[in-house]
């Protein structure tokens, strides 16, 4: 029924995040797609929960009456249910990144407590709207809005028992530190500062299509947008005018444009940050080859598709988050290299290779360091059915959102072992 419902209001749904949010239709429509597959997977709440039995069992040779009297002990395991749990969630995928949560949670027995990122909050009372149009009773999806304070509250607070996150690595230290320390059990998904790796073999055209789609899209405010290019041997020499060409193409606008296909950064605030660490890779050497100060829009929070080639591997260009639509080129001779531009980073979200080697692919996968691996794939993003696998600085805590990860996550173990005379 939750699905239908969704699934009925998807374009008025998609339509909400454009306005609110920015991006554009298309990428809107993914947003609300993959949120209705999380739902899809939380129907299947009932058969993930099922716990084990294992009938006459005998603990040891010692404690064992079975044999000696005809006694039969019985052992099982149970999924229950958690509690009161949160879930603090990001503007950059308003419909989406809930549905990461509270489906699941609630499937699982829990109640939820959403508290939405300020600057989408819209969004996210619709989408609680929609789950109280198809029945859940009241009390058991709740919402509040508000600041870090309202956050803090939450992480601390008694009836609480869980906490999910996703927003940057911070926020991420602070929000498990300071749930963990309250004694809740805390997931955070956070940054990421992701690379891809072009090998002279790769296909020209997919590699273009990929990383441009990874590295652009959604003007780059996601975690696994894919912002380091690290360019083998003689790679540089068709990828870069290409790469340039493909980002010129792109459409700058408001969302709802017909064409669009960057869509403005959230709010003022983010066109400063993005604007000063373009300015600090000029200063630090790279090669400006495409400037998206130079927007044409001129209202809005706008910046354009900005690329650097020869970045210094050590600067922040290469080193540090940026959310926002900035590709940074290295240049390497080697696929050990490679790796190792991927390896010495502190976040560990995602890696890609465009390659036609098998052997390449399969060293990559088993040393670059990162719990989401795509190969051919710019943006290797899981379905529901597994889970969202960051690593290192990406992530705290040990089990993850989505896939079997979330069921544990929402649910206690129960043991129960039984005789009966």
């Amino acid at each position: 029924n939750r699905k239908n419902l969704l699934e009925q209001h998807f374009d008025e749904l998609a339509q909400m995040i454009v306005t609110e949010h920015g991006k554009s239709m298309a990428e809107a429509r993914g947003d609300v797609r993959r949120g209705i597959d999380c739902v899809e997977y939380a129907c299947g709440a009932p058969s993930l929960m099922m716990g084990r039995t294992l009938p006459r069992i005998a603990v040891s040779s010692s404690f064992s009456r079975e044999r000696e009297e005809g006694i039969p002990l019985d052992s099982s395991l149970e999924r229950v249910p958690i509690g009161v749990c949160v879930g603090i969630t990001p503007f950059n995928f308003p419909i989406m990144v809930p549905l990461w949560m509270w489906p699941m949670a609630v499937a699982c027995g829990n109640t939820f407590v959403l508290k939405p990122s300020e600057k989408v909050s819209l969004c996210a009372l619709r989408e609680v709207e929609l789950a109280s149009e198809a029945g859940l009773p009241p009390g058991v999806l709740n919402m509040v809005t508000g600041g870090p304070e309202v956050v803090n509250h939450l992480l601390t607070n008694e009836s609480v028992k869980a906490v999910s996150f996703v927003g940057s690595t911070a926020v991420a230290k602070h929000i498990y530190k300071t749930a963990s320390a309250a004694g809740k059990r805390v997931q955070c998904m956070a940054g990421a500062k992701n690379t891809m790796i072009i090998m002279p073999d790769a296909n020209q055209d997919a590699a273009i299509d990929g990383v441009i789609g990874s590295s652009m899209g959604n003007a780059g405010q996601r975690c696994l947008a894919g912002s380091v290019a690290v360019l083998v041997g003689d790679v540089p020499e068709w990828f870069i005018p290409r790469i340039v060409d493909a980002a010129k193409k792109i459409k700058v606008s408001q969302g709802n444009e017909s064409g669009c296909g960057m869509g403005p950064l959230i709010d003022e605030a983010s066109v400063n940050r993005v604007t000063k660490a373009i300015e600090a890779g000029i200063e630090a050497g790279a090669d400006l080859l495409l400037d998206g100060r130079n927007c044409d829009q001129k209202v809005g929070c706008f910046v354009g598709p900005t690329i650097f080639d020869n970045v210094p591997h050590d600067s922040a260009l290469a080193m540090e988050e940026i959310f926002g639509p900035v590709l940074s080129i290295l240049r390497v001779e080697t696929l050990e290299d490679a790796i190792e531009v991927t390896r010495r980073s502190p976040y560990g979200n995602m890696a890609v290779m465009f390659t036609d080697s098998g052997y390449a692919a399969n060293k990559f996968k088993d040393t670059a360091g990162a719990g989401m691996i795509g190969i051919n794939v710019g943006v290797p993003a899981p379905m529901a059915v597994f889970p969202f696998c960051g690593w290192k600085d990406s992530f705290f805590g040990t089990l993850h959102s989505n896939g079997e990860d979330s069921v544990r996550f929402y649910t206690e173990g129960r043991i129960l072992v039984s005789r009966w005379f």
